[in-house]
């Protein structure tokens, strides 16, 4: 009864567009008073306790990271370099936003933080050189998807946290597919690019490539900093986030001067804000977790898809099917708590790494964001190019192609996971 009950609510109220967190923890404390044997305290605790981690600490982190970072000016430096690396392709602003994308992914940690801090520039940058407005908007919803693949990814920490893989290992695993998607969606963008007629921005010369990349070497820090202590052991991921805050607001205040002593109250408030919104999903979804786990679900579960078939192979794109129609309605925070203890109850019978599993999911989770309704980077893409959501969701349809490929590659090659993972630590 309680089963039904739990999973019962959570449909009515995800149906009626009730917000992802008040859902879960409705739909958490219902079942825990239709079960009886706990008192109500027992949700605060477990809410507290969801979020009291170590490895936890790391997402507000990150996060204000990519707050203070954009602040600081390196949107602007950055896309100079990615003009200079790429912008002689044909439509070379969509494959300057492609890779502008990818240098910010390495600093933010957040696809939304992505999409948002080269969208502000590049969409209208794309509007006004005649790119179609819907077609521009896409290309930023398509890069920015990278941002949870690309360390640091909050997702790969979520799923640290859950699952007890490390975290550094989960973010090397996610550079190489992280980069051949990049790569995949520039050669989509440019053969669109093409047909379209959409011209190139300049000509490559290797001294602009090395002015624009000294000016930026300092805005590309943050990502050597964090992914280069993880992968030569000097810190964790959580003390790597620290320092990334503290290189962040030196660089931000003292060398490119954007930021002012009066400046650092509003971006604590919008680090917290933005921290807050992902740490209550969290912190309900635990008490979700809590019950599923009392209940036996994921295994239950789990058990249901051995039955369908025993075949690595085919469970493996069950699981893929499963998470990609759940990225599409449920917000990614809450369909990794929701769903990674069912998947990683069925480790034995895949046959593979954990630390694969952790990239497979996240990547699936990446792709829910380019499709309505809960695709948030289609949201921030809308946002900024006023167009409609269905208007950008045609055009995203053959970065959604390549993505699924990529997925695929991502699911049955093992080594472009664990050849980096397999440089770091356990």
């Amino acid at each position: 009864m309680t089963t039904e009950v739990l999973i019962l609510t959570l449909v009515v109220l995800f149906a009626i567009n009730t917000p992802i967190a008040v859902a879960i923890g409705a739909a958490s404390v219902a079942a825990v008073l239709i079960q009886g044997d706990f008192d109500l305290m027992m949700v605060v605790q477990r809410m507290y306790s969801g979020t009291d981690s170590f490895h936890l600490m790391a997402v507000p982190l990150f996060m204000f990271t990519g707050t203070i970072m954009e602040a600081g000016g390196i949107s602007r430096r950055i896309i100079d370099f990615a003009n200079a690396l790429v912008g002689w392709l044909p439509g070379g602003l969509a494959a300057v936003t492609i890779v502008s994308a990818m240098f910010f992914a390495g600093i933010s940690g957040s696809a939304a933080a992505d999409a948002a801090a080269v969208g502000a520039i590049l969409i209208p940058a794309m509007k006004k050189s005649g790119y179609d407005s819907d077609f521009a908007a896409a290309v930023q919803a398509s890069g920015g998807s990278i941002g949870v693949i690309i360390p640091p990814s909050i997702p790969m920490i979520i799923f640290g946290f859950l699952t007890g893989a490390s975290i550094g290992r989960l973010f090397a695993a996610g550079i190489l597919p992280g980069i051949m998607i990049g790569i995949s969606l520039i050669v989509v963008a440019t053969i669109i690019s093409r047909k379209k007629g959409y011209s190139s921005t300049s000509q490559f010369s290797m001294e602009k490539v090395w002015v624009t990349f000294r000016r930026s070497i300092l805005a590309l820090g943050a990502p050597v900093i964090i992914l280069g202590g993880i992968l030569l052991g000097i810190f964790t991921a959580t003390e790597s986030a620290a320092i990334a805050v503290v290189y962040a607001l030196i660089v931000g205040m003292f060398v490119y001067r954007k930021i002012r002593i009066k400046d650092l109250f509003p971006l604590f408030v919008s680090g917290a804000v933005t921290s807050a919104i992902v740490m209550f999903i969290i912190s309900t979804a635990s008490v979700f977790s809590w019950i599923a786990a009392i209940e036996d679900i994921p295994a239950q579960l789990a058990g249901t898809l051995l039955k369908i078939s025993d075949n690595p192979v085919i469970l493996l794109l069950m699981i893929n099917v499963i998470l990609l129609i759940a990225g599409t309605f449920i917000e990614t925070t809450a369909a990794l708590i929701l769903l990674v203890p069912m998947i990683t109850a069925m480790v034995p019978a895949l046959g593979i790494d954990l630390i694969q599993l952790g990239v497979i999911v996240v990547t699936n989770l990446a792709i829910g964001m380019l499709t309505p309704p809960m695709g948030i980077c289609l949201i921030v893409s809308c946002s900024i190019s006023k167009d409609s959501m269905s208007a950008i969701s045609r055009r995203v349809v053959p970065f959604l192609g390549i993505l699924i490929v990529d997925l695929l590659i991502i699911s049955f090659y093992p080594p472009i996971t664990m050849w980096m993972a397999g440089l770091v630590a356990r």
